[in-house]
């Protein structure tokens, strides 16, 4: 790819694209300060979201549920990874009670892979939905959900609650599936998508990371096989390292290429494509409704 090469194991500073400008402006202030003094969890925050103050800004923001242990370890991750704790039934209350504090337009509500529940979680991610629509009924959802091991009872969990955008990421390309998600599989994740399609979700989405070491054919391929799936909306950004244990940069994609894989994204027939070094999977989530 028209990219430029890093040898990770030399200290190199990170190309001039990667810089990211410190949130800034009375709106993000104002949040940030609701966000300190109620202990609000976000994933703008844990995450240190390179998007936070735009996305604030424009009023959406990014939950996390099923506590912050995942009981898988993919290898690009930065959540940790171990024996959850027992699920708390207070969340969905405690969540909607956030999103109304903080006087958020569009939620993005994500969460940790629960494979030690017999619901994979599907219960309590159809509960908060619930109370988000309850305490707040004018703000629009999106749902980036796990692939609940693709059992469809546990997606139609799911579908029966309808959050106006559902995605699920397969992040990687094929070839590197088993490396970077572990115990992910690409083809099950492409039938999450596809069953979702079907079963009459209107907005469905999905997100890649690059610089792991994919081709730019093997990035178009997986970009027709989500487009074969009838998905919508697509993003693409630059994996970063979270730590020393996790997989190694292998590539800085320049934007030339970014620009390259929108343009194309289009000419496939997405509805949108977010493509840019520092998009994430809810970068600009509140205008993937139209």
């Amino acid at each position: 790819m028209n990219s430029e090469i890093i040898d990770i194991q030399k200290p190199a500073p990170k190309p001039k694209w990667l810089r990211v400008k410190l949130p800034t402006g009375k709106k993000y202030t104002e949040l940030r300060g609701l966000v300190d003094k109620y202990k609000l969890h976000t994933i703008c925050t844990s995450g240190s979201c390179p998007n936070m103050g735009e996305c604030w800004t424009e009023g959406t923001a990014t939950f996390m549920i099923l506590g912050n242990t995942c009981t898988r370890s993919c290898g690009f991750c930065g959540v940790k990874t171990g024996r959850p704790e027992t699920v708390d039934w207070d969340e969905p209350e405690k969540v909607a009670r956030s999103i109304k504090l903080m006087e958020i337009k569009h939620a993005v509500i994500t969460s940790v892979d629960r494979d030690d529940l017999k619901d994979m979680g599907s219960i309590l991610w159809a509960e908060t939905i619930k109370a988000i629509r309850r305490m707040n009924p004018e703000t629009t959802l999106e749902t980036l959900i796990p692939d609940f091991q693709g059992v469809t009872r546990n997606i139609d969990r799911i579908i029966a609650v309808k959050p106006e955008v559902v995605s699920h990421n397969m992040e990687t390309v094929k070839r590197l599936t088993r490396e970077v998600r572990i115990q992910a599989k690409y083809e099950r994740s492409l039938e999450v998508l596809r069953y979702l399609k079907d079963q009459g979700i209107e907005r469905t989405k999905s997100g890649i990371m690059l610089g792991l070491g994919e081709t730019e054919a093997e990035v178009l391929q997986t970009m027709e096989d989500l487009r074969k799936v009838g998905l919508n909306i697509v993003t693409l950004g630059q994996y970063l390292q979270p730590s020393k244990r996790h997989l190694p940069v292998k590539e800085f994609i320049h934007p030339d290429q970014f620009a390259r894989f929108e343009k194309i994204g289009y000419e496939m027939g997405f509805r949108h494509v977010e493509s840019g070094a520092l998009v994430r999977s809810s970068y600009k989530a509140q205008k993937h409704l139209t």
